[in-house]
């Protein structure tokens, strides 16, 4: 059946009952227990994916916002239709949000599919929430756009402007470090996160949404505007109404969601010091929709795209100097060489005449010319070496210099537990210019690769001057982050990796200019090393077996370089690579 075969409004999808009739019978005389009368259901269905939760202060907002888009919806002549899916905020799931990423993009898929919408307005903002919702869009193909609840705003410690969560682990380290007192801390947590929204810096939250409106799922602009504003609010209206244009027009991910639209959201990731997570969480998404992200190629593209825009962690402003410095608007007339303008968008227009139809530019400091960069290559270097042969991952732009080609001695921990008891301990063997390995902490080790890459600075070293450190883990860190911290190593140690095999003592080498991650060992000694692993595993008693969504988790779950979606996820259809080889 074509698309524009395909039944409308409450008669798609009928529950089989084995009468179509008597099923859309049925659902018209519950729904109209709501008061609904025939003229409202007659009309075109928008759902919208509520992801508001008392756990989710991310989206503390989604009241008003669905508000917004309902009136959009309704002035644009269709009928909005609310339903709720699982909301994950990064503070408050166990044992991380991205363990329930996947999760929430399986339940988010199948209630588009099961319910009769002919668009789908998806409302989150949270780090994972974005991911979880354009992987669900891609799969599902059924006419989306994506509406972001917006960053919070910033607030203010003796005089000093604060923002979370940059501030908040920098605040952390001071204090570990005994820089300030339990006083003072606890007067900076009051003030680091003074309205709702999403982490008001550069952050995964903030990275998705600009990434977001690179891709094509975001109308131009719609991205950058703070929580609890006007601009917000207006964005969601337009957003309900641009969902009835697409219900209308039948226009489908797949149209938007293309290899060359991902070429541009990884140009935009590099140009704005975003974090490291979108390379997962984009890999994932162009995973849904059948093409491939190129990691070599992506570094390609890396050492041409210079950061341009001046926000924490990679600089010094916030999302909401962003917003109003002109937002990706500005971005993306920077990068304007660098573009496939002729992707197509949710609003039906390319993304060059999106650009074209965008408010003049005008003078600021954010965002910068490529002329003038933040950071002369990309936020994000790719490596590779004999520890990390599928690949690693660091952010270098927001990386101390000084370390960037460093040779060390590994401090080892074997697992989140062994780094907790261990990395205060006064008696701990550790120096400054030690390497500091965290093991298991990968998609399947954890499970669920937590952002506890950022390891710590062992407190007897950080109440000594010591500011960063040159960390190795196979998890992840937050968006909101900096140090020279080296992430996704793959294969993960719980897979066999030669990360896994390392000890304490082990002389690492990491070269960021050469792109190279290696460890002093020859092949001789890591087979050594890796039929010792096999005989220990051996010797070990079973673990017992896993049930429920873990079970499913750990068997299906795929790597770092494949996005750690499950196997069974993506799409059939080979549709291209991104970066192109020739782009």
């Amino acid at each position: 059946m074509s698309t524009d075969d395909q039944p409308r409004g409450l008669r798609r999808g009928l529950t089989q009952y084995g009468d179509a009739g008597f099923s859309l019978f049925l659902r018209k005389a519950f729904i109209k227990g709501a008061g609904l009368s025939d003229d409202a259901l007659s009309r075109p269905i928008v759902g919208i994916a509520n992801t508001g939760s008392g756990f989710n202060p991310c989206h503390g907002n989604a009241p008003q916002l669905i508000e917004a888009v309902r009136r959009g919806v309704l002035l644009a002549g269709a009928l909005p239709v609310e339903f709720p899916t699982i909301s994950l905020h990064e503070s408050f799931a166990h044992p991380t949000s991205m363990y329930l990423r996947n999760l929430m993009a399986l339940e988010t898929e199948e209630m588009i599919r099961a319910q009769p919408m002919d668009a789908v307005v998806l409302m989150g903002g949270c780090d994972k929430t974005v991911p979880a919702q354009l992987m669900a869009a891609a799969s599902a193909n059924l006419p989306a756009i994506q509406l972001v609840s917006g960053s919070m705003l910033t607030g203010s410690h003796r005089a000093v402007r604060v923002g979370a969560c940059t501030d908040c682990r920098r605040f952390w380290a001071r204090y570990r470090a005994d820089e300030i007192d339990a006083a003072e801390i606890d007067e900076v947590n009051d003030h680091l996160v003074p309205s709702v929204g999403t982490c008001s810096v550069m952050g995964t939250a903030s990275t998705m949404a600009c990434v977001s409106e690179a891709l094509g799922m975001i109308p131009l602009g719609g991205g950058s505007a703070p929580a609890v504003t006007a601009d917000r609010m207006r964005v969601a209206e337009d957003t309900g109404r641009l969902a009835v244009q697409l219900a209308r027009t039948r226009l489908t991910p797949d149209r938007i969601l293309t290899a060359p639209a991902f070429e541009n959201a990884l140009r935009v990731l590099l140009a704005i010091g975003g974090s490291t997570n979108a390379i997962v969480h984009l890999t994932a998404i162009a995973g849904r929709a059948g093409i491939t992200i190129d990691l070599e190629q992506f570094d390609r593209m890396s050492r041409e795209t210079p950061v341009l825009v001046d926000l924490k962690p990679s600089g010094d402003h916030y999302m909401e100097d962003f917003h109003a410095a002109g937002g990706m608007a500005e971005v993306l007339r920077a990068l304007r060489p660098l573009l496939h303008l002729d992707c197509l968008t949710v609003t039906g227009r390319t993304l060059g005449e999106s650009l074209e139809a965008a408010h003049a530019p005008f003078a600021q400091k954010v965002i910068r010319s490529a002329a003038a960069p933040v950071y002369g290559q990309g936020g994000i270097a790719f490596l590779r070496g004999n520890l990390a042969p599928g690949g690693a991952i660091i952010k270098q732009s927001a990386a101390s210099p000084a370390l960037m080609e460093h040779e060390g001695r590994a401090v080892v921990f074997e697992n989140v537990e062994d780094l907790a008891a261990r990395i205060d301990d006064e008696a701990l063997d550790v120096h400054p210019d030690d390497i500091l390995v965290l093991k298991n902490i990968g998609p399947l080790g954890a499970p669920g690769m937590p952002e506890a890459g950022l390891l710590p600075i062992p407190r007897k070293l950080a109440r000594q001057g010591v500011k960063d450190m040159v960390r190795i883990s196979d998890g992840r860190m937050s968006g909101t982050a900096a140090g020279t911290i080296v992430l996704h190593v793959t294969p993960e140690a719980a897979l066999g990796g030669p990360l896994g095999l390392l000890r304490s003592g082990d002389r690492i080498r990491l070269s960021v200019s050469q792109r190279s991650l290696s460890v002093d060992l020859d092949d001789a000694e890591l087979a050594r090393r890796a039929a010792q692993r096999e005989a220990d595993a051996r010797a070990q008693p079973p673990a017992p077996a896993p049930r429920g969504y873990r079970a499913l988790f750990l068997k299906s779950i795929t790597q770092a370089d494949q996005g750690c979606d499950f196997d069974f996820m993506r799409g059939t259809e080979h549709r291209g690579v991104a970066p192109r080889a020739d782009g």
